[in-house]
């Protein structure tokens, strides 16, 4: 009960984890704001284990070879088991002949040791007894035949060829020897790394497990975010939605009122202009008018001679400077109405509209969101049941006996490292002693051919010759001396290391032995499925098969027997509740009208207005008053004055044509540049007013669409952003809830480490110290076994070098002694 009780509890908290593990989404669909993508954990970084290495293994193909010669049989299952059966019934029930049968190759081979042990001592000592009796060679006399110098070689090389052979045994026995000792101080580093990596992938594991939770406490802080944050989110995307459509109709707005300014200050600036001018110009007209009325008085005079002719002349004087346009004036008080109407209130109100959305938004939603935060801290407070899982694998305990196992490891390293010294010492000694054979069998065959003189009489060769020969007697002799010992250690070493590896390393390496140790029954009470509450069994085969694919622990323990995490992470029950809240939420906004009515006809007025405002009235009384010029009538004057016999006349009309003169220098001087400057308004006036009509018309089309849009869209976009930011928020429920599947069935556990423990030590154990020992007793047997030929060899060519007792005189009865040859002297 308790069991399923905290299976109930992992589900629950599994479920809640998923539904809180949902923030990211795609960019396109969510604001990019909300969004918050889980972060995938790293792997731990393992320690580096043992591995074949090649200087190590150099022999192994070779001795393997010849292993698998020995023992062709495939691993034993069924006579282990039997054997292991047996005595447990009946310890004395033991199957001998199967196990005879099986190792009959090593039988052969331990047959053919044992003979050469006891053979070779005795065949040594029958030797050295018949050669102190002079026979088997032992007497100091080589008989001379034709042929002695082939034989000579022959055995020479004969001894040289199986010399090179003995001494590439010694030195393959002196590298195995190396390498098993490199191998074996270095087996503590890697045992230790290799449980460094165990214990690193077992704490690991609650830690991957914190980290999912720590995403998920993560995603619900970030979802929580959102709603509290709803109000700028969700109003933030509504005020994007109106703004396509407000922001054209407000700018057209905000041109239109730039506009109405421009036009409302040229206006003013025109008014002034034509003001100031006609004040202007009443100053001039009055001034005229005075020294009209002067020279009419001038000329009414009798005196004044042919003054009547000019009359009709001078009465053109007149001056007509009224300036002054009744279409201004409407175009004035239109824009006076548009002016009062205010478009910037207008658009101060439409923008204001826009501002206070996600305040709005957060107000309307304010219930809601509390429920959902409330539900949500809920959620929160029970996803720590996801961290059970840790417990479940029972992390701590597999944490302890490894820590127990390393102890126990470094208890007995001190011990270890003195017992491979004495081991790598005895060996090398071994070593030394092959190697001694073999250098008295060089020096011999060094020394032999280099004082030996074939034409001298054997009695009579060198002591370079004889010293030669001596030391191929010496190299027979050690060899008889140490051979027989020697291969006490081979069989020993052969029947040790060549078992361990038939029946360990070679199975161990074709997966046959771990096969054999998911044998039901072999080891009581071993039974991985049921421990881990499986239905169905599983095999340390199928784990080690599945970790060497670093493969997690969803997949390699079949965890998906025991939770369903589909199930678990079904958050629809979750969706609909919150679906139905945010359904039952209705954002409204107050109604709002960009432009009245009035609004709109005023605009329409002062379009009309500018569109039939004309300036040809204007520009023609202007025309009028830039045509003066008193200087023509003062020249007339003038010339009236000329011919005046009266001097008060002539003395009057040229006073009069002289200030005519001075009131048409100052109308240069000050109307002229008043009109130029009053024309240039009056364009400037044209051109805006010419603006103001597209304008307006611009912006009662945007005004009239946006105003529709508003009008008729606004529910809906409410309710469809509405819906887009609950469909996130769900998205990041799914989303993290798929992460979290994937999580646990992809990456959470990652057992490589077992796989590569497994390996390093099969590595240890068989490649190098196995190997390395194979390779050791192999080298020395083919050292010994070598040592027969060597011995035959080197006592037949001893006798060719050494320094003879006795002298063969005759051979085939013809004196073998040298004849004098015949001399004559000279006399």
């Amino acid at each position: 009960m308790r069991g399923r009780r905290w299976q109930g509890s992992v589900g629950i908290g599994l479920m809640l984890l998923g539904l809180s593990l949902a923030q990211s989404a795609p960019p396109h669909t969510c604001p990019a704001t909300a969004a918050a993508s889980p972060q995938n954990f790293t792997q731990p970084n393992y320690l580096d284990v043992a591995k074949k290495d090649p200087s190590v293994v150099f022999m192994s193909p070779l001795v393997q070879s010849f292993l698998n010669t020995v023992q062709p049989n495939d691993f034993p299952k069924d006579l282990i088991l039997k054997l292991i059966r047996d005595l447990s019934k009946v310890p004395d029930n033991i199957p001998i002949k199967e196990i005879l049968i099986y190792e009959v190759g090593f039988l052969v081979c331990i047959a053919i040791g044992i003979i050469y042990i006891i053979l070779m001592p005795i065949v040594g000592f029958f030797l050295a007894c018949c050669r102190c009796c002079g026979n088997c060679g032992g007497k100091m006399y080589q008989k001379q035949t034709s042929s002695i110098h082939s034989w000579r070689r022959a055995l020479y090389w004969s001894a040289f060829i199986t010399t090179i052979i003995i001494l590439a045994g010694n030195i393959c026995m002196f590298r195995s020897n190396e390498a098993l000792k490199g191998k074996v101080d270095q087996s503590p580093v890697d045992l230790r790394n290799t449980i460094g990596n165990i214990h690193t992938f077992i704490t690991a594991i609650p830690q991957q497990v914190d980290f999912v939770v720590h995403e998920n406490y993560r995603a619900v802080e970030k979802v929580i975010g959102n709603l509290n944050d709803i109000g700028p989110q969700l109003g933030t995307e509504i005020q994007t939605r109106f703004s396509g459509n407000l922001d054209p109709a407000l700018l057209s707005v905000k041109r239109l009122d730039r506009e109405i300014n421009e036009i409302s200050f040229q206006l003013k600036t025109l008014n002034s202009s034509l003001a100031q001018l006609q004040s202007n110009m009443e100053s001039v007209q009055n001034r005229v008018t005075g020294v009209e009325n002067r020279i009419n008085q001038t000329l009414s005079k009798p005196a004044c001679f042919q003054c009547e002719k000019q009359r009709p002349e001078l009465e053109k004087l007149t001056l007509d400077t009224s300036i002054s346009s009744p279409g201004l004036n409407e175009l004035q008080s239109a824009v006076d109405e548009v002016t009062r109407a205010n478009l910037s209130s207008q658009i101060d109100n439409a923008e204001a509209f826009v501002d206070i959305i996600p305040e709005t938004v957060t107000s309307e939603t304010k219930e809601i969101v509390q429920r959902s935060t409330a539900q949500l801290n809920v959620i929160k407070d029970q996803l720590s049941l996801a961290t059970n899982i840790s417990s479940f694998l029972a992390v701590a305990n597999i944490s302890g006996i490894l820590n127990d196992i390393q102890s126990e490891i470094d208890k007995f390293i001190a011990t270890f490292e003195t017992a491979e010294r004495i081991r790598w010492a005895v060996c090398v000694a071994v070593c030394c002693v092959v190697l001694l054979v073999v250098v008295c069998n060089f020096l011999g065959l060094v020394l032999g051919p280099l004082g030996l003189a074939p034409e001298k009489d054997p009695t009579k060769r060198s002591g370079t010759s004889d010293c030669g020969g001596t030391f191929l007697m010496m190299s027979a002799g050690f060899s008889f001396l140490f051979s027989w010992l020697f291969m006490i250690a081979v069989v020993i070493l052969f029947v040790l290391g060549g078992n361990v590896y038939t029946l360990v390393c070679r199975p161990w390496n074709s997966g046959a032995l771990l096969k054999f140790i998911d044998t039901p029954g072999l080891i009581p009470g071993f039974e991985i499925g049921p421990a881990l509450g499986l239905e169905a069994n599983l095999s340390i085969s199928s784990i080690y098969r599945d970790c060497s694919k670093n493969q997690p622990l969803w997949t390699t323990l079949h965890l998906n027997e025991l939770v369903d995490l589909d199930d678990l992470f079904d958050i629809s029950t979750y969706k609909q509740e919150i679906e139905q809240e945010f359904n039952n939420v209705d954002i409204s906004f107050p109604p709002i009208t960009l432009l009245s009515s009035e609004v709109k006809n005023k605009l329409s007025n002062i379009s009309n207005k500018t569109n039939s405002f004309d300036a040809t009235e204007i520009h023609q009384q202007m025309k009028k008053v830039s045509i003066i010029n008193l200087n023509k009538t003062a020249d007339l004057l003038n010339e009236l004055a000329e011919n005046q016999t009266n001097t008060a006349i002539e003395t009057e009309l040229r006073a009069e044509a002289t200030e005519l003169t001075i009131i048409q220098a100052d109308i240069e001087m000050t109307i002229f540049p008043q009109l130029e400057k009053l024309n240039s308004s009056i364009k400037s006036l044209q051109s805006t007013s010419e603006k103001i009509v597209g304008t307006v018309g611009e912006v009662l089309s945007n005004v009239g669409a946006a105003q529709d849009f508003l009008t008729a869209n606004t529910t809906q976009i409410v309710k469809a952003l509405s819906r887009r930011f609950l469909d996130c928020q769900l998205g990041y429920f799914t989303t993290y809830a798929d992460w979290a599947k994937l999580m646990i069935r992809k990456e959470v556990g990652r057992c490589g480490p077992f796989a590569l423990a497994v390996d390093s030590a099969e590595v240890i154990v068989c490649a190098h110290m196995v190997g390395s020992l194979n390779a050791f007793w192999f080298s020395l047997g083919w050292c010994l076994i070598f040592f027969i030929p060597s011995i035959i060899f080197t006592i037949k060519l001893a006798k060719y070098y050494r320094r003879m007792k006795y002298s063969d005189v005759t051979d085939n009865h013809i004196a073998m002694n040298q004849i004098p040859r015949a001399q004559m002297k000279l006399y």
